[in-house]
Formats: structure tokens, C-alpha cells, sequence
């Protein structure tokens, strides 16, 4: 199962964007866009900001005596409250019905999205809190991936995601090969055992919650390391792209009935993956790397290539307007 790790984090990666794309149109029906105005080129400042200043505040606290302990219960109880908000405004979209509980007198209405909601993130809270295995960590991964992607695409239109993406993908260069505090980020976390990385073993039966330090697993060669490992943000920001793509642009004109945006995000997932392959090989060779250089890129040059196939026009949707 070894030489398949690389394909259940693709699997990992493709699922969540898939779910994101799924899950688009009823998000912003619903009015879920964490922006005013997805137009504005200043939009995706403040989640840049976070991305940047979150782990070095994590770094800071970690150091302290008792700081991992601390930093692993507030990372949980913020993952639970996401995952509650996240599974909630999902299964309300899908299951969008309420009930009048008896005796109807009373007027009390129910919403089984929000006792679904409430008792999935509890199931998921507690189990990440008490047992957090691979496939736990992985399925809390999963779940929270694909409503960001869907959150993030329908927040920002095709200008602003093209900013976050260029500039997080600097911002992750600069972090891995410069500074190194990703690397040492990812250490801390896969000490907490959370679903800030996603998972990937050489077997089922692995334990991952006597994995020893990734650090430790860094000086064995990659065929004898026991799990891959990708971090959340490389599933979430090229998916940013991926669903922008396909709510922001025209759907017409159609190809075999496929409207022009879906064919674009399509070709934004597919170079993404042509930037996951790269990746790969590279992280098989044993050293930490920066993802999103390559998975932005590709997502970037794939997005850019259908974008002129589809719409013959090199403004590539930037301004807005074809």
C-alpha cells in the first residue's frame, strides 16, 4: 500500500473540491458568502492576514510550558464550532425542511439540520479529542475542506482569488524554504494530532496516535515512513479557484452541454492535479516542500489555458466581464 499513499491523498484532494463545486450554488443561494463585495480586490486581505499571523501565533504559544496541551484543546473547540457551523449550513441546504413539534399549540420548530449538525461535529469533536486516528483526522479534514472551498469560491470572484492564490503561494515559498516555520508548524501540529493535515499511511491498521514526531519521521527515507502528509490549506486554496470558476463565469457558451464555467473550474482542477504530480515526485524524494507553488500554479495555468479555450479572450475574466 505504500506506493498508493499518493493516491489517497489525490483521492483526499479531488473529493473535496468535488464536494466544494457540489455545494456552491446552494451555499450562495442560501447567502453563505463570507464577503460584501466578492468583487473587490481587497477581499481576500483578511484571510491572507490570518493565514499568515495564525501559525506564528501557534509557534508562540507551543513554546510555553503546557502550550501544546492549551493550543491542541482551543484548535478543538475552534475545529468543533467550524465543523457545527459547516455540517449545519450543509445538511440546511440539503434537508432545508422544518417541522412543527406536538402539541402544535406550543409552535415549536425543529430543524433537523441543526440536531444533525450539532450531533455529527460532537460525534467528530469527541472522537478527535479521545481517539484522533488517521481516518478520524482525515474525515474531519475532508468535511471541513469542501464547505471552505465552497465558502471561499462563492466569497471571492475571479480578480480576488487570483490574489489570494499568488500570494499564498509566495507566503508558503517564503515559509518552507526561507523562514522554515511552516516545517516547524507542521511538527506541532502532527504532535496535536489534528485535522490541520490530512493523512495518508502505509496501511490501515497504522496508529497514529503513537506516530512518532514528524521531525523523527523526516530523517527516514520515504519508503520506510509510515504516512504521507498534506496540509489542509493545499486541499482548500487551488479548490478557491476551482469553484470562483465555476460560479463566477458565464455559462454560456456550452460545450456537450456543459456550461463555460464548469468547464473552466474542470481545467482549473486538472491543472491543479498536473501540480499535484509534480509535487509528488518531488516530496518523494524526501524532503518537506511548499504545495501551494505548485498546486496554485498549475491551478493558475490550467484556469488560464481552458479560460482562452473556452472563451477565446485573454482578459481572462478579471476584469469581471468577457
Amino acid at each position: 500500500m505504500r506506493s498508493l499513499r499518493w493516491a489517497g491523498l489525490l483521492a483526499l484532494y479531488v473529493g473535496a473540491q468535488a464536494v466544494g463545486l457540489a455545494l456552491a450554488d446552494p451555499f450562495r443561494s442560501a447567502g453563505l458568502s463570507s464577503t460584501g463585495n466578492p468583487q473587490s480586490p481587497t477581499a481576500p486581505i483578511a484571510i491572507i492576514l490570518i493565514i499568515i499571523i495564525a501559525p506564528l501565533f501557534i509557534l508562540l504559544l507551543a513554546r510555553r510550558r503546557g502550550g501544546v496541551a492549551a493550543l491542541r484543546q482551543l484548535i478543538l473547540l475552534a475545529i468543533g464550532g467550524a465543523l457545527y457551523i459547516t455540517l449545519t449550513a450543509t445538511i440546511g441546504v440539503l434537508w432545508p425542511a422544518q417541522y412543527l413539534l406536538p402539541p402544535t399549540a406550543a409552535e415549536v420548530v425543529v430543524a433537523p439540520s441543526l440536531i444533525l449538525g450539532a450531533a455529527f461535529s460532537a460525534v467528530l469533536y469527541l472522537a478527535l479529542l479521545m481517539e484522533p486516528q488517521w481516518y478520524v483526522v482525515d474525515l474531519a479534514g475532508f468535511l471541513a475542506a469542501g464547505a471552505l472551498v465552497a465558502i471561499l469560491g462563492i466569497s471571492f470572484a475571479i480578480l480576488p482569488a487570483f490574489i489570494l492564490l499568488l500570494a499564498l503561494m509566495v507566503y508558503d515559498a517564503i515559509a518552507v524554504y526561507r523562514t522554515k516555520h511552516m516545517v516547524s508548524l507542521a511538527d506541532v501540529v502532527t504532535e496535536m494530532k489534528l485535522p490541520i493535515l490530512m493523512v495518508m499511511p502505509d496501511s490501515l491498521g497504522y496508529d497514529y496516535t503513537s506516530a512518532p514526531p514528524l521531525a523523527e519521521q523526516r530523517t527516514q527515507p520515504v519508503e520506510d515512513r509510515s504516512a504521507l502528509f498534506m496540509g489542509l490549506g493545499d486541499v482548500v486554496i487551488p479548490g478557491t479557484l476551482v469553484v470562483s470558476a465555476f460560479v463566477w463565469l458565464p455559462s454560456v457558451p456550452a460545450w456537450l452541454g456543459v456550461g463555460g464555467g464548469l468547464w473552466v473550474a474542470v481545467g482549473t482542477m486538472l491543472g491543479s492535479l498536473v501540480g499535484y504530480a509534480v509535487l509528488m515526485r518531488i516530496v518523494l524524494r524526501g524532503n518537506p516542500q511548499a504545495g501551494l507553488p505548485f498546486l496554485n500554479g498549475g491551478a493558475i495555468a490550467g484556469y488560464a489555458l481552458t479560460y482562452v479555450l473556452v472563451f477565446h479572450s485573454i482578459a481572462l475574466g478579471l476584469t469581471g466581464a468577457l
